[in-house]
């Protein structure tokens, strides 16, 4: 099961694990797969602080980090993290503030201390912030690939990431996005469909997959979006993907650090419960649909803002939300695509990589019997 960038990456197995919780990229990396730790919401100190962590713990395994950097946003241009912070505080209007508190209070969810600061919810949204990021994951060595969610890095990020020898790539959600990928050099494309969790665009996965590896062929595509199980992953594997670009299904392993009232909400939903909202980022982004991605819907309620005002205006609900999460289940952030309606238990990243190799073989060993000739 070794694919061109299973071999460049020194790999056993093309199954590539986002999540932001560095125990999940040791445990899918020591397997077989490939851990990638989701930098955004760290400042440089705290991602520095997981990096050196994970190195600590992950013996000879390698890993990868993906950064937010969008092509368009509100301050774009400006480098100076305190200045763009400022700025952007500035724009954001006090209703929207207001109306967070407001969801807030009718739901129950305490207030932080007095002295806690919530910070800014700028995080790694933008150039000012990742840049830095990408800096910090350049000093760690067991770090090969470097991906961004949110469109094509900027030419001196891609040739700062390849000439220190590393893989970058990207992902997208049309042949389109994929093309302008492939034209500024990037070293491999994931097309993420529709079902996927958090940002995702409006084309399905079996559609996507085989129009962006037609696209941009020969370069490696990484297919992701509804992919829980080998027969999904077998799926992407036969239409010419090189691998397969994995997150829902790793919120609710046993090393992750999903809160019970998270796990709960998880467990009991279905592949309908789910909802493209910007209510949270700015940007179209799958999640559980609550009270809160309801209330933004409402007619009578402010409009969400761009990024990463948005993120910014409701940076307190973040902050509460995992600080008192049994009172803040019904209007928490819970990002995560449709196969969330087959994520019913707790398993170790060890036995999820084991079952989806082994079912992915049992899949191809089925369709290879119904070419065989007597």
């Amino acid at each position: 099961m070794r694919t061109e960038i299973c071999e460049r990456l020194g790999i056993e197995f093309p199954i590539f694990a986002f999540t932001h919780c560095r125990d999940v990229v040791v445990a899918v990396s020591k397997a077989g797969g490939y851990g990638v730790l989701g930098a955004v919401g760290f400042s440089v100190e705290d991602l520095e602080t997981e990096m050196d962590w994970i190195d600590e713990h992950i013996g000879d395994a390698p890993y990868g980090v993906d950064i937010v950097l969008p092509n368009k946003y509100e301050g774009a241009g400006e480098m100076d993290p305190a200045k763009l912070k400022t700025t952007l505080e500035e724009m954001i209007p006090d209703e929207h503030r207001r109306f967070v508190d407001q969801v807030l209070e009718e739901h129950g969810v305490p207030e932080l201390p007095a002295d806690e600061d919530p910070g800014s919810g700028l995080m790694g949204w933008t150039a000012a912030t990742a840049v830095p990021q990408v800096e910090a994951i350049l000093r760690h060595p067991k770090v090969t690939m470097v991906a961004n969610a949110l469109g094509t890095p900027p030419p001196d990020l891609i040739e700062q990431i390849q000439s220190s020898g590393r893989l970058v790539g990207a992902l997208c959600g049309t042949p389109a996005q994929a093309a302008r990928h492939a034209t500024a050099g990037l070293d491999f494309v994931i097309a993420q469909g529709y079902e996927g969790g958090g940002h995702t665009g409006d084309i399905g996965s079996m559609v996507l997959w085989p129009q962006v590896i037609d696209e941009v062929s020969p370069l490696p595509v990484l297919a992701a979006g509804g992919i829980g199980n080998g027969r999904q992953m077998a799926a992407a594997l036969a239409m010419g993907a090189q691998g397969v670009w994995t997150g829902s299904l790793w919120l609710t392993v046993e090393e992750a650090a999903s809160n019970p009232a998270q796990l709960e909400s998880y467990f009991t939903a279905t592949s309908k419960d789910t909802v493209r909202s910007r209510s949270y980022t700015g940007k179209p982004c799958r999640m559980l649909r609550n009270d809160w991605t309801e209330a933004w819907e409402r007619d009578d309620t402010p409009d969400t803002l761009g990024m990463p005002l948005q993120m910014m205006a409701v940076r307190q609900a973040m902050v509460r939300s995992g600080r008192y999460p049994d009172k803040a289940q019904a209007v928490a952030f819970n990002p995560v695509g449709q196969v969330v309606g087959t994520m019913n238990k707790v398993r170790r990243s060890a036995d999820v990589v084991r079952e989806l190799v082994e079912e992915c073989i049992d899949s191809l060993d089925r369709m290879n019997a119904l070419f065989s000739v007597d």
